[in-house]
């Protein structure tokens, strides 16, 4: 089935915020006086913020509450987010499929105070339709839940529709709803179960079909 729309992940896909979610994870702990500086940078890598806490409420002093947790993860990140840019090709290849007239949206397990961040800093203006938050389903990923609410709101079958992913958990879940696949990153590694692997951001305009004849909007 040929592609009518596409589903942009966000964390990772269209802004490398992985450092700037690390960072607000232990601005967090510091609040409460614990030191997490030793997590890895990748230890949460498309886990979706209810399940983070889960791993580190045993590390939390007795009385911290997940609403407080999550309002101090939430406060660190929005305050630095607009600080945030880019991955490189993604605002002009974003602005190619505009001008195309596909759709596009975003599906995100970030929050919808995160996502509207990110989507604020990444300064995309009227190209993204509507977006989906983890505020907005039940399950985030690897639950299908998100992109299948995604291809319900376009009003377009699932197969329709092209998720761009950079991680196995995003992956996982469009593939699960249905959507075609295709997963976003370096040729060393390349994300597993996907219709599609791509190194570069711009390899998405070859997979609808129209490579560079759409002007960007001015």
């Amino acid at each position: 089935m040929s592609i009518r729309a596409i589903a942009w992940d966000i964390d990772g896909t269209l802004v490398d915020s992985e450092p700037l979610h690390h960072e607000a994870l232990i601005g967090a702990g510091r609040r409460w006086g614990v030191d997490l500086a030793g997590l890895s940078m990748d230890a949460f890598r498309g886990v979706h913020l209810p399940d983070v806490w889960a791993a580190l409420v045993p590390r939390l002093p007795d009385g911290v509450t997940l609403a407080a947790w999550t309002a101090a993860v939430e406060d660190h990140y929005a305050i630095h987010a607009p600080a945030l840019q880019p991955l490189p090709g993604v605002r002009e290849t974003v602005a190619r499929i505009a001008a195309l007239g596909l759709p596009q949206i975003c599906v995100s397990n970030s929050s919808r105070r995160v996502v509207d961040a990110n989507l604020a800093a990444l300064g995309l203006g009227g190209a993204i339709l509507f977006s989906i938050s983890l505020d907005d389903v039940v399950h985030g990923k690897p639950d299908p839940e998100p992109y299948r609410r995604g291809a319900e709101r376009l009003g377009l079958a699932p197969a329709a529709v092209l998720a761009v992913e950079d991680s196995v958990t995003g992956a996982s879940a469009a593939r699960a709803a249905g959507l075609q696949v295709a997963g976003y990153g370096p040729v060393q590694a390349p994300v597993a179960g996907v219709d599609f692997a791509i190194d570069r951001i711009e390899r998405v305009l070859d997979l609808v079909g129209h490579r560079a004849e759409a002007p960007i909007p001015s």
